[in-house]
């Protein structure tokens, strides 16, 4: 049985949910409490030394400790429906896309968050390693969110998906990014009538719920 090392109020682990409801895989769940710091702990630190999640045990007992090692696996392991695309060139426009959001979606976001909120003092990355906040990284990540909105919003124009005119996994990662942005205060408002549109849209799928 393939096993999910999951924590439910972080949006890294949502994204291998989503994933592996789309897919309609079948899997164990662990709740690993960030809030508690169980992330940081000897038990799970034999699992992930990262200590991060999510992690993801194969069936055969390959532990996969990102995102991306996940998408990959699962891609290949279940194909269909194809979430990365199927052609040569949507595969490329969906690995375009899929890192544009992380980048400048994803990564923003956290900037905000871990170099502004007390409660991650010296913990202004995820990992193992204690990094100091930086104030000004939170300002700069705040305007970077701003902007994503806006790219996403002229990206969608015209369109159901962001990548490939198909579903897909930058789709997902959309999706965590743009509900995740609460956190930072950052929601699509009228400005953005095409990317209200699309997430309006995505909360029909299912695996959004999750």
């Amino acid at each position: 049985m393939i096993t999910l090392y999951d924590c439910a109020t972080a949006p890294s682990p949502r994204r291998a949910r989503i994933l592996l409801a789309e897919k309609g895989l079948a899997h164990e769940t662990v709740q690993i409490d960030l809030r508690v710091g169980e992330q940081m702990g000897e038990s799970y630190r034999a699992i992930n030394p990262q200590c991060t999640v999510p992690a993801l045990r194969t069936e055969d007992g390959l532990m996969l400790t990102d995102n991306a090692a996940i998408a990959a696996w699962l891609e290949a392991y279940q194909p269909e429906p194809p979430l990365l695309g199927s052609t040569p060139l949507d595969k490329a426009d969906i690995a375009s896309w899929q890192w544009r959001i992380e980048f400048e979606g994803l990564l923003a976001i956290a900037e905000c968050l871990r170099n502004s909120s007390p409660a991650m003092a010296n913990r202004a990355l995820p990992g193992p390693v204690d990094y100091p906040q930086i104030p000004e990284l939170a300002q700069r990540g705040l305007a970077r969110v701003q902007n994503f909105f806006a790219v996403l919003n002229d990206r969608l124009h015209g369109r159901d998906f962001i990548a490939a005119d198909q579903f897909s996994i930058a789709d997902i990662t959309a999706v965590v990014a743009v509900d995740f942005a609460r956190i930072v205060k950052v929601t699509p408002g009228e400005q953005h009538p095409e990317l209200l549109r699309w997430r309006a849209a995505m909360a029909l799928r299912q695996s959004m719920a999750l």
